[in-house]
């Protein structure tokens, strides 16, 4: 599993609640992916689904991923494939 911790509305720095530090810190210490974004001026958003696309690519290469298990295979049994 790839799980990435966003800190959000970075463009208004005078009102943060948590500091950039403390979120990589805790990112880090849980094994986590952190950036930090803002919807407003789009900064990091798309990057955001980018690297975590590429984390999950690169799980698949270290072969942690088994994309042919069917296990792994949400299939037309899924319930959110009927959706």
């Amino acid at each position: 599993m790839v799980i990435m911790l966003i800190g959000n509305k970075s463009d208004l720095e005078s009102h943060r609640d948590v500091k950039r530090e403390e979120g990589e810190a805790f990112a880090r210490e849980h094994g986590l992916i952190f950036m930090e974004t803002s919807a407003k001026t789009a900064c990091n958003v798309e990057e955001a689904f980018i690297n975590t696309a590429k984390e999950i690519y690169r799980k698949i290469q270290q072969g942690l991923f088994d994309v042919h298990n069917e296990a792994n295979d949400w299939g037309s049994s899924h319930p959110f494939c009927n959706v």
